[in-house]
């Protein structure tokens, strides 16, 4: 590769780092992504954890980028940890649902359901347990000449209650023509055939069915509907009658609201239990409503106060509201129970009803969320007590003089504005001093990132200029290289920097920049922008390289360096932001006399309040060191 083409590759890749360097994510973007981790943190819908933020964001008097900001620092660093036990179950029921159906031959040996493979069964009956509605899975029996003379249950709904009572938990195992013998040669029965012959699914009805009980007979209207499922089949059924459906419905509510209802009759003492009441406390609505003893005995006791209160106000009367802790088979559940009774003249209850409501989700999403508000609190508190130690170190290594720094031929100003905001202390720093063979050296910079690294880079870079400026070289090109190699090799963050070397001798003015803004050059009201090749960042390419530009300094001219706060920012370009300080710039050297350094800088206003800005103006005269006793050196 030649010269020219190797310095153009370095020249694209340094717009290129820059252009990544210059990113910034928007609020928007920031928001969004912490709320995603948040909501996946503690469990909720993206929607509440906005909420949250928002909340964290009042209480804190914050905005809601900074908060979301904070979280992200909070969270990005924990990882979960996928629990093996559940992706073995999920692995398996996806190898079974994408098992292709696979039509049934009609001579076989009888198969009955303890032939079933019961890893299959259970994970079916699993995935049962947390369908809505009526289903029952089957799979069919042959005789010895195999023609098929029945089918066996191998899971059921647990809801389902069919017409004669028997609940989901009773009919697994049981005959269907023993249990449904309507059945029979019915159209039900003649779909099952169908899609065990070609692995289609159908849909049966509506039809009616008659129901005989204790000798009495009942029609109902009835339609199926039947699917392949493994080695047997999956029925699901819907009644049409109007009791059926006011029943679907008020399941289908207290399924939406993870709730269930109760009652006890304190006259006959029988209690009834909705079937979202079985499924709330994980019992076999076989076994009937819990004992009252062991219902209390499953409350923790930490809780036994709230559950004590709770028992007053009932008998004074009044509706009781408590949420209290259960512990259910080996799971502590968050229960939300809402209480009333039927009482007698004297007030007596003779009845109560009770709506019992899963709220551990939302009590599990409120304890996590203060868990990391605390986690946040904490970091912050860490952050606060790190940036007062990045200030103070600010403040030691890169002190700003009161008044201008008296040079050969220059006359120097400083001003430094901090960042509005504590936590964004920055890296920004500068340099006004004599070098090693009379010339002088000005240099501005800034280092990537915020806080007590910013910082200590900063003072290893200033520091290492000043060192190099004696005793090796002052060449702008030649010091660049030498600070890049520094931070490289420290692997620390990566800086920008502009050095400019001024020979009083010469008057030459030479300057160099690693991927920082360009020195401006005023003279009589015009102002130059002394642009050139910039080199990479500082510390991004070992072997980066850096031009040396040259221009002449004449008598009244002012020289301007300067951080990238004083004219970025996110809502405007580069042009818009550099326009008013090209405009202050040409109106103070324009004035008569020699330009106020004080003048110029007091009228600079930064572009960007989130960011720290460093300016150092120069101003040539023709007046040397030895003519001013008030000389300050940088």
């Amino acid at each position: 590769m030649s010269a020219d083409g190797h310095q153009g590759y370095l020249q694209r890749l340094a717009d290129l780092e820059a252009q990544i360097g210059s990113a910034r994510l928007s609020p928007a973007v920031v928001c969004e992504r912490a709320a995603g981790m948040l909501a996946g943190r503690i469990g909720c819908r993206i929607d509440e954890a906005h909420a949250h933020m928002r909340t964290l964001a009042g209480q804190q008097d914050k905005d809601l980028g900074t908060v979301a900001a904070g979280i992200i620092s909070v969270l990005e660093t924990r990882q979960a940890t996928p629990s093996r036990r559940l992706r073995r179950s999920a692995e398996e029921v996806l190898r079974v649902a994408r098992q292709p159906p696979t039509p049934r031959p009609r001579h076989r040996t009888e198969v009955s359901s303890d032939d079933a493979a019961p890893g299959w069964a259970a994970i079916v009956q699993q995935a049962l347990d947390a369908m809505p509605g009526n289903h029952i899975v089957l799979v069919p029996m042959h005789d010895d000449a195999g023609l098929l003379v029945d089918y066996r249950l191998v899971a059921v709904s647990r809801t389902l209650v069919d017409l004669s009572g028997n609940t989901g938990s009773r009919l697994i195992g049981r005959r269907v023509s023993e249990t449904y013998p309507t059945i029979v040669g019915g159209p039900v029965w003649q779909a099952w055939a169908d899609v065990l012959a070609d692995g289609r699914q159908r849909r049966v009805g509506p039809f009616p069915y008659v129901h005989s009980d204790d000798g009495k007979s009942s029609e109902h209207l009835l339609s199926a509907r039947v699917h392949p499922c493994g080695t047997g089949l999956l029925n699901s059924w819907v009644r049409f009658d109007e009791q059926t459906r006011l029943a679907e419905r008020i399941a289908q509510t207290e399924r939406l609201g993870n709730l269930g209802w109760g009652e006890w009759d304190l006259v006959t003492d029988a209690t009834v239990w909705s079937d979202e009441l079985y499924r709330i406390y994980e019992r076999d609505p076989a076994d009937g409503p819990l004992p009252r003893e062991e219902s209390e005995a499953l409350g923790l006791p930490e809780d036994e106060p709230l559950r004590r209160q709770a028992a007053e106000a009932f008998g004074r009367g009044e509706t009781v509201d408590l949420t209290a802790r259960t512990r259910i088979n080996g799971k502590v559940k968050h229960l939300r129970a809402v209480i009333d009774a039927v009482r007698d003249i004297d007030g007596r209850p003779v009845k109560i009803y009770g709506i019992i409501q899963d709220v551990t989700a939302r009590e599990t999403s409120r304890l996590k969320l203060a868990e990391v508000q605390e986690e946040l609190r904490t970091q912050q508190q860490n952050l606060l007590a790190e940036h007062r130690l990045a200030a103070r170190l600010q403040h030691i290594v890169l002190p700003i003089p009161d008044g201008p720094i008296e040079l050969h031929g220059l006359r120097a100003a400083v001003r430094y504005l901090p960042a509005e905001q504590a936590s964004r202390v920055g890296g920004d720093w500068y340099h006004a001093a004599a070098a090693g063979d009379g010339s002088i050296v000005l240099a501005v910079g800034d280092v990537a990132g915020h806080g007590l690294q910013a910082a200590a880079t900063m003072a290893q870079l200033r520091h290492a200029l000043a060192a190099l400026a004696v005793t090796t070289t002052s060449d702008p090109a030649d010091l660049l290289t030498h600070l890049n190699r520094l931070l490289y090799a420290a692997d620390a963050e990566t800086g920008t920097a502009a050095i400019a070397r001024f020979d009083p001798a010469t008057q030459d003015l030479a300057w160099a920049r690693a991927g920082h803004p360009a020195p401006l050059l005023a003279r009589a009201g015009t102002v130059t922008e002394l642009s050139d090749r910039p080199g990479p960042l500082l510390g991004a390419i070992l072997g980066a390289a850096y031009a040396t530009s040259t221009t002449r300094l004449d008598l009244g001219d002012v020289l301007l360096l300067y951080t990238d706060g004083l004219v970025e920012h996110r809502s405007r370009t580069l042009d818009e932001g550099l326009a008013p300080v090209l405009t202050v710039l040409g109106r103070v050297t324009a004035e008569p006399g020699p330009p106020s350094l004080e003048a110029l800088l007091g009228a600079l206003r930064r572009a960007n309040p989130d960011d720290d800005t460093c300016i150092l103006a120069a101003h040539r005269h023709a007046g040397g060191p030895e003519s001013d006793p008030g000389t300050r050196r940088g």
